[in-house]
């Protein structure tokens, strides 16, 4: 008899070339998918994702599902897996689930998170999940601007054409920005985002601080999109998965843990419209 679980898995992006299994290219798919046929006796079993993260992505709470041939105990499955996967990759939780739950089309939310840092740190250790980024002296502008990506948009101007998308059309539940005394974070919690748009977002607001870009032009790619637009795409390394929304799951809201400590000196940022969902 077939067996469902559910997976929530943390990960290193840096070392992979992405979430989704590829030939030839390390992946956080294809090692979860070996370590598990390594523990089922060399049986074949497919790591479906919540979703697509691309290479050098972090995550912190990834959701997964997979189909076992026998009942195994959840915490026996998750030492199993965790005994065999590289270090970079942890499975956080295993449990049972209904046959009909599927982790990318049961998921209601999902909260990303982008830090980045002015200045590299003094220790590689230190600040591991961002990325550095020329400094900009008055974040101001780029703070003005974060409001008008909530709600419900056709986001076509911040993601890549894509064949097997059918529309491009997302809602946005709420962004938080926040500066901090050697870079800033912005979380941004919504349905589902599209390919990089996410960091093509995050470009967007950083030519938006750096005068590159005007909030009326931003405002525009919005309310008339235009597919592909040459919008600066932020690195990969400053972007992380915190956590993907199930109807079982709290209220989804962004809260302070997920989003990081807040600096009250150089807060410069605000929550667009808080508690609406």
């Amino acid at each position: 008899m077939v067996s469902r679980m559910k997976l929530v898995v943390a990960y290193f992006g840096r070392p992979f070339h992405g979430w989704q299994r590829q030939p030839g290219q390390r992946t956080v798919q294809g090692e979860l998918e070996r370590a598990l046929s390594a523990l089922i006796d060399g049986r074949a079993t497919t790591v479906s994702g919540a979703g697509r993260t691309d290479a050098g992505v972090h995550a912190a709470g990834q959701v997964a599902h997979i189909d076992l041939p026998s009942a195994i105990p959840p915490d026996g499955l998750k030492r199993g897996l965790n005994g065999i996967l590289p270090p970079e990759i942890r499975v956080l939780s295993a449990r049972a689930v209904s046959a009909d739950f599927h982790a990318r089309r049961n998921a209601r939310g999902k909260l990303y998170v982008y830090r980045g840092v002015w200045h590299a740190p003094a220790l590689p250790w230190n600040e591991p999940l961002a990325t550095v980024l020329k400094p900009i002296e008055d974040l101001s502008s780029l703070a003005d601007a974060v409001g008008l990506f909530r709600g419900r948009h056709d986001w076509a101007s911040f993601t890549v054409p894509d064949p097997e998308t059918s529309s491009t059309v997302r809602t946005l539940f709420e962004i938080r920005f926040r500066a901090r005394r050697n870079g800033f974070e912005l979380a941004f919690l919504g349905e589902g985002f599209l390919r990089y748009q996410v960091r093509r977002m995050v470009g967007a607001l950083l030519e938006v601080g750096r005068g590159r870009r005007s909030i009326d032009q931003l405002r525009g790619l919005l309310e008339n999109p235009i597919p592909g637009a040459p919008l600066q795409t932020a690195p990969a390394a400053g972007l992380t998965l915190e956590r993907v929304y199930y109807r079982e799951t709290p209220a989804m809201k962004i809260s302070a843990t997920e989003s990081g400590p807040e600096d009250a000196k150089t807060r410069c940022g605000r929550l667009s419209n808080p508690g609406e969902r």
